[in-house]
């Protein structure tokens, strides 16, 4: 077979749910009874519901795709990285590219579709990822509402987690000088990490785990990240539109309003009004 050509029997397995695929016992030695890693005791309710301590592993994600719909595209991309929180420390990481025959985002992500086609071993990618995610308590991406949109739709398997975003989620502080949802570029240039690259899906996953390795409240930020959510109306004048604009909301001209998802400590550091909306949901919708 021609390295050039999509492998025939490639197919998305269904590794998440496979118990035959373990990690070795010393791998499961610090892991609760349900077989998670254990967590600190304190539980907050994530957006899912789950009741959940702070993260001690989080599974860094991105995705590089064809386009922006994972109905019609396809992910061309994944990358990811199992972080230990208490050590701030990267314990594994895995990438993979899966075949196209087209990907209109090359302009942006420089992956041609003849490198997608290349033999490479993406299946063991991922079943890797599959055991990093079992060892996680919680999913992390930048821009988690795209990402997490790409679980679960052929190739990438469906993952069960807490969703993080770190760009509208997490607070950052005020010194660093970021706008709200900051890009992941300007992020990472804020905690003096060079940005030699962008747009390939684990250079993306180490630009994060550099930020938080020079995070020393990180673990404040994630439980202030898993809040609940709710979306929220800003009551601004159109002279005082900047307001909104600037602490992350958007605007709809369809319903004429600037909204955006806060959770009650974001809602109650605004310094204007807002009315919150009949809709909830998490920041990975």
């Amino acid at each position: 077979m021609s390295d050039t050509t999509i492998d025939p029997g490639w197919q998305q397995p269904s590794f998440l749910a496979a118990g035959s695929d373990h990690v070795g016992a010393g791998d499961d030695a610090d892991q609760t009874p349900s077989g998670r890693p254990g967590c600190d005791q304190a539980p907050v309710r994530s957006e899912t519901g789950t009741s959940i301590g702070t993260p001690r592993s989080l599974l860094i994600v991105d995705v590089e795709t064809t386009g922006t719909d994972p109905r019609r595209d396809r992910c061309v991309e994944l990358g990811a990285l199992l972080f230990s929180v208490p050590d701030r420390a990267v314990l594994c990481q895995v990438s993979a590219l899966f075949p196209v025959q087209q990907n209109a985002a090359e302009f942006v992500n420089r992956i041609s579709p003849a490198s997608t086609r290349r033999k490479q071993p993406r299946q063991e990618a991922l079943r890797m990822f599959a055991a990093m995610a079992r060892q996680a308590d919680a999913a992390v991406a930048h821009n988690a509402a795209f990402d997490s949109g790409w679980f679960g739709v052929e190739p990438l398997p469906a993952l069960d987690l807490p969703w993080i975003c770190t760009c509208e989620a997490m607070v950052w502080p005020g010194d660093l000088n970021l706008r709200s949802n900051p890009s992941l570029r300007d992020l990472a240039l804020a905690h003096d990490i060079p940005v030699w690259a962008a747009h390939r899906a684990l250079t993306d996953c180490v630009y994060l785990a550099q930020v938080f390795e020079r995070c020393a409240d990180l673990e404040q930020r994630l439980l202030e990240a898993l809040q609940p959510r709710h979306l929220y109306r800003a009551e601004v004048s159109y002279d005082n539109r900047h307001l909104a604009k600037a602490a992350g909301f958007r605007w709809d001209p369809e319903s004429r309003m600037w909204s955006r998802r806060l959770s009650e400590s974001q809602r109650q550091a605004l310094e204007f009004p807002v009315v919150r909306l009949e809709e909830s949901s998490t920041p990975a919708e």
